[in-house]
């Protein structure tokens, strides 16, 4: 049983006290709040307006080993083998891939998601007995403060009403000394920006089994020659070489409530403010001189910013738990 791995580093998101098991619920040991385990995940929050990512992560197969681990590497600038014995948050772990990675690697592993994807995620990981997962918000986490050695988060802040309270909730988790890396949506040029907020106007009001039905387009559209290379720098839509692959990408773009697009210096800053040193930029997974110059003249519809930093030793400003 995974869930028992996990009682130990929750803490109430009210009072910050610790929780003890009673059947089928945990209950604060201080305030007596309670929250319902079922399929050996603490549920601290419902779907609500992430429910298309408890549907998307839920219904495809996206994960693919070689693939994870070397995207994981790119956007978190740690190679999994480094990984062995720390403690590890992922931090909007959606299917649960890249939680898969760590583990694998010989991390101990909690990762948190919004959504119901955290079903997904136990589902793929479960030959793993050092991984737990809970269904939590991300801006109030029920996990001890400062007490993981890397934390991480790839695609997933920006879909919050407000990105940068997610990134500060997020840091407090992070131990004096420790490394968090965050990869988030790239802001493109002003007229990309209008099309695909125009575009999203729409489809994020649309039933969400029509819009899977259009983004089978999409992921139709991105498996053609030539077409994924140029017409998806217009409209976006997934070019991975996988077509269930590419469906999935599609429906994570247009379905989302919340989508916000940031630049490297916003996010170095909010590094900075957060008390990190040694902050520094990660290039893009993919090289090539044609592509980097298409990607920093932020023409990549997709792509992303990325930065990690290692939390100051000296400072333990926004490492304290504000619900105790």
């Amino acid at each position: 049983m995974i869930f028992p791995a996990v009682l130990p580093s929750l803490r109430c998101v009210t009072c910050g006290s610790t929780f003890g098991f009673e059947t089928d619920r945990i209950v604060c040991q201080k305030c007596q709040l309670s929250y319902p385990v079922s399929g050996d995940i603490p549920r601290f929050t419902d779907d609500r307006h992430l429910a298309s990512f408890g549907r998307q992560w839920n219904k495809y197969e996206v994960a693919h080993d070689d693939e994870d681990r070397a995207t994981f590497q790119a956007k978190t600038g740690i190679a999994p083998g480094d990984l062995k014995g720390l403690r590890v948050l992922d931090a909007g772990c959606g299917g649960g891939r890249y939680s898969k990675v760590c583990a694998e690697a010989g991390a101990i592993v909690v990762g948190a998601d919004h959504s119901s994807a955290v079903e997904k995620a136990t589902q793929l990981c479960s030959h793993l007995s050092n991984v737990a997962f809970v269904q939590a918000d991300l801006k109030h986490l029920p996990l001890e403060p400062a007490s993981f050695d890397f934390v991480f988060s790839i695609g997933v802040m920006h879909h919050d009403a407000d990105t940068k309270s997610v990134f500060d909730a997020v840091a407090r988790m992070v131990r004096p000394g420790g490394r968090y890396s965050v990869w988030l949506y790239r802001r493109n040029q002003w007229w990309q920006e209008r099309l695909n907020d125009a575009l999203r106007n729409r489809t994020t009001r649309m039933d969400p089994t029509r819009l899977e039905r259009w983004c089978e387009w999409g992921g139709w559209l991105g498996g053609l020659p030539v077409i994924n290379k140029t017409l998806n720098k217009i409209v976006n839509f997934s070019a991975h070489p996988n077509r269930e692959n590419r469906i999935c990408d599609t429906f994570d773009w247009y379905a989302p409530q919340f989508q916000y697009h940031h630049t490297e210096a916003e996010l170095q800053s909010w590094f900075d403010s957060a008390g990190f040193n040694d902050v520094r930029v990660l290039p893009p997974e993919k090289q090539g001189q044609v592509y980097r110059w298409v990607y920093e003249q932020n023409l990549l519809i997709g792509s992303g910013v990325n930065v990690t930093g290692t939390r100051s030793t000296r400072t333990n400003s926004t490492v304290e738990n504000p619900g105790v």
